[in-house]
């Protein structure tokens, strides 16, 4: 893992974008998977701007989000998909048809989840992966247990991850589903490139445990130890736990 520790949230979410971008201009058809929560909306932001300065064309981009509330249709305000829509996708050039996502209101969870894997699979893979943290140590809604599933999958929801999510829905907790839909550790460590972005002292024990701890599905995070191409990044807070870090 190449940890580079920031100076602010604002200046790491700056180069993320400015990585992004990068990648981009090599690779027009990058194919890049997302994801929701606090973490990366300023680097959403920043993508608006650089979009918006013509430094970052989407028109050839495909993406795939992580993860989706069970039992939420797209347009539900609460959604993951509403989310993307209000922080991203309403403010570029993405295609429609290149925007791929799980339905959390499928009748059927899992045929759902082997759909998603299989038009991952269809589209070569992911070629870019950013990722948040959770508290737990949890990346997209693999949240720590005794297993971790390899494919798309029916995930209950910890609590720290729902009133982490409580925003969406007010800041009241109750409303947060139990249950998410989500790509699998293995859609995740076949990325080609993984940039994790983690900031505040709250995630300070989890980054440390993913750098340092020993491979753990307690710490599902962890497991990107065994992955050749992750960049973590970090403010002063996040990465206080790591030796040097400042």
């Amino acid at each position: 893992m190449n940890v580079r520790v920031f100076a602010s949230e604002k200046e790491a979410a700056a180069a993320c974008a400015a990585y992004v971008a990068t990648a981009v201009r090599e690779k027009p058809s990058l194919v890049l998977g997302l994801p929701i929560g606090r973490t990366p909306l300023n680097v959403y932001r920043e993508m608006v701007v650089l979009h918006g300065r013509g430094e970052l064309d989407f028109s050839r981009v495909t993406t795939f989000n992580l993860d989706e509330f069970l039992g939420l249709p797209p347009d539900d305000p609460g959604s993951f998909r509403a989310y993307m829509e209000r922080h991203l996708f309403q403010h570029v050039n993405l295609a429609r048809e290149r925007i791929h996502f799980l339905d959390g209101s499928a009748d059927r969870a899992e045929r759902e989840c082997a759909r998603y894997d299989a038009q991952l699979a269809g589209a070569g893979g992911l070629d870019m992966l950013l990722l948040g943290i959770g508290p737990n140590g949890q990346v997209g809604c693999n949240e720590p247990g005794e297993s971790l599933q390899a494919v798309s999958h029916r995930a209950r929801l910890s609590r720290e991850s729902r009133l982490a999510m409580a925003s969406l829905f007010g800041d009241d907790v109750s409303k947060v589903p139990l249950a998410a839909l989500t790509l699998g550790m293995g859609a995740l460590l076949q990325a080609r490139r993984v940039i994790l972005l983690a900031f505040g002292v709250n995630k300070a024990a989890a980054v440390t445990a993913m750098v340092r701890g020993p491979l753990s599905t307690h710490c599902p995070a962890s497991f990107l130890q065994l992955h050749g191409n992750v960049e973590v990044w970090v403010d002063f807070e996040a990465g206080r736990g790591l030796d040097g870090s400042r």
